[in-house]
Parts: structure tokens; sequence; C-alpha cells
């Protein structure tokens, strides 16, 4: 699909405008990173992949929860999400995880195995990641993955796969069809108008809409069974995490990624939307810290 600016559209990520920014920036191969490496510095580390609109503000509460229980955490905004370059690229799950990839390696974070966590989109970023580096993957939390559903003629890999509907969708329908999406992703309406507010705060740079639509178009969220299987079968020690009232990615699914993750643990967790990290952090919190621990215990004996 042809890069564009949509309207609304108002703001440049430049290297004049980033210092104003909240966060840190570095440059890989594929553009800059936006990113937070925070919390004891002796904690375990734990690497979070988002979905696929959030910036890495999403992971707030989580982050403080965890650096409460001694954890260290990586966030970043994908590649055409949070203030990170809206590129001029295939955006596929092999964009975000070599983004992970760089990005862990160039701030000197391969030295020991990390814990990595995905949520929706983010799980299949998450899950390629650890497929192409297993040996740094510790633990493997993954929440209200997309991916199960079934293909249908109308899904967004599909339905856009010509770049010239793509384009035309993405900037006659794009704005429409995002707020849309982010209606139905957490259970809380003020959390929802919390969550709304600072993904289309971000989506004021320009390329953003184009960002998504490209993502829709190359990056499958259906369909990704074998991907699942393919992640069950590497051994790591994995936690499945699922909201009881999760729109997006319905509950229907827990069994077959149980079936197919093979997870140590699995909690469906109550009164939660699409977005269990940023709708429950302290219930997430909860269960990943115990479960890194745990997976640091068996090394250590």
């Amino acid at each position: 699909m042809k890069y564009f600016v949509a309207s609304g559209e108002d703001r440049r990520l430049t290297a004049d405008s980033r210092p104003a920014l909240r966060g840190s920036f570095i440059e890989l191969s594929d553009g800059v990173t936006h990113y937070e490496l925070k919390g004891p510095e002796d904690g375990d580390l734990v690497v979070m992949a988002g979905g696929l609109t959030i910036p890495l503000f999403y992971w707030d509460g989580l982050v403080s929860e965890l650096h409460a229980r001694g954890l260290r955490t990586l966030t970043c905004s994908a590649y055409g999400r949070g203030y990170s370059d809206r590129v001029r690229a295939r955006y596929d799950e092999r964009l975000f995880a070599r983004q992970l990839a760089e990005l862990t390696d160039r701030l000197g974070l391969t030295t020991r195995p990390l814990h990595l966590i995905g949520t929706s989109m983010g799980a299949l970023v998450a899950m390629t990641y650890a497929a192409q580096h297993r040996s740094l993957v510790s633990t493997l939390t993954i929440a209200g993955p997309a991916g199960l559903a079934k293909p249908r003629a109308t899904s967004p890999h599909r339905l856009l796969r010509s770049d010239l509907l793509a384009g035309v969708v993405a900037r006659r329908r794009g704005s429409q069809i995002l707020q849309g999406h982010l209606r139905h992703n957490v259970r809380d309406p003020e959390l929802g108008a919390k969550l709304t507010d600072m993904v289309l705060d971000a989506f004021r740079f320009e390329g953003s809409l184009y960002a998504v639509f490209d993502t829709l178009q190359h990056l499958p969220l259906s369909g990704r069974d074998d991907l699942f299987r393919q992640t069950g079968a590497l051994g790591i020690p994995t936690l499945l995490l699922w909201g009881d009232e999760d729109n997006v990615t319905p509950l229907t699914h827990f069994d077959t990624a149980r079936t197919l993750l093979k997870p140590q643990h699995h909690h469906v967790v109550p009164e939660c939307g699409h977005m269990a990290p940023f709708e429950r952090p302290r219930y997430v919190a909860d269960q990943i810290a115990p479960f890194v621990a745990e997976r640091a215990e068996t090394l250590g004996s």
C-alpha cells in the first residue's frame, strides 16, 4: 500500500520534536524506536510486545506493579505506534520481531534469558520472536492473543489484499474503523475513554493510520494455529491469560490456545475485556511475578 498522511495527522516525529516527548529513543536498522527501560537493575527482565494500535504507555499500570515485585521492564512502541518511526516498509510480524531483537541486543539485554509478554497482535510477535531466539526466552506470557479465529473472506488481510483497495479503505474510513475498534477493547467505559485518548493522541503523527492498515494487510490476525502449535512445541514455560468478557478475541478460543500452547499455567481474568494488562494490571502482575520466580528457582536449582 502506498504511504499516505491522513486527515488529522498534524504532527511529525523528528530529531527536533522527540526531545520534548516522554521516553527514550534509539536508531535501529528499520528506524527510530521509542522505548522505556525501567525498574530494579538486578531484577529479572520482562519485555512486552503490544497490540495493533497501542503505544508503550498502555503498559504503565502493569509496569508499576511489576517494579513493586522486583522485576525490571522493557516496553517499546512498535513501528507506526507511539513515538516510534512510521517506516515505509511491510508491517508484518517479522518487522516487529526484528525490532524487539535489535532493541534488546543494542541495549545489552541479551546476556541472560528474558521473560516475554505478548498481548493481542503482540502475542503473534512474541511467538515469532520466541521461535527465532529460543535460547533468550525464559518464559512466555500470552494475554488475549489474536490469531485463532478462522480466516474468512472478510478477514482484513484478505479484504485488503489489493493495495488499491487497502489505500481507499484506509483513507476514506480508516479513522472511523479505528475508533470503532477501540470501543470494543475495554470493559470499563472510563478505561475505554482513557485508552481511546491515549491511542488517538499518538495517531496525530503522520503515517499512523497508514501503519495500522499496512499491518492489517500484511500480518494475518486469524488462522494462525500453526504458529501457536509451533510455540507449544518450543518447550518454553508459558502462562496464558484471557479476559472473561473479551469481545475482540473471544474466550471461546481459550481451550484451543491451551491445547496448542500447552501452557504451564492458565487463568481467566475476571471482570475483564480484551486488554488484561491495561484493565487488570495488579491481577496480571500477581500471575506473572510468581511464574517468573518459579522459573528462576528452577534454573537456580
